[in-house]
């Protein structure tokens, strides 16, 4: 797969967005991976979730019965 997620960096964070909040487990590497990314964009964690989520949504092909 050729396509990559361009995140533009932010000039400052936003608050709470009103979105339905549950949770997930997810391993140490990818939440220091997120928090790196975050930093870098100065992005919310939160944020960055929704946008990857949003990419993996609108780029996920169903194969098979």
């Amino acid at each position: 797969m050729d396509k990559k997620l361009k995140i533009t960096k932010r000039s400052r964070l936003k608050g709470e967005d009103g979105y339905k909040t549950f949770s997930v487990r997810v391993k140490e590497t990818t939440v220091e991976a997120l928090d790196k990314i975050a930093d870098e964009t100065n992005r919310s964690r939160n944020e960055l979730i929704n946008l990857i989520l949003e990419f993996g949504i609108e780029n996920c092909e169903i194969i098979g019965e």
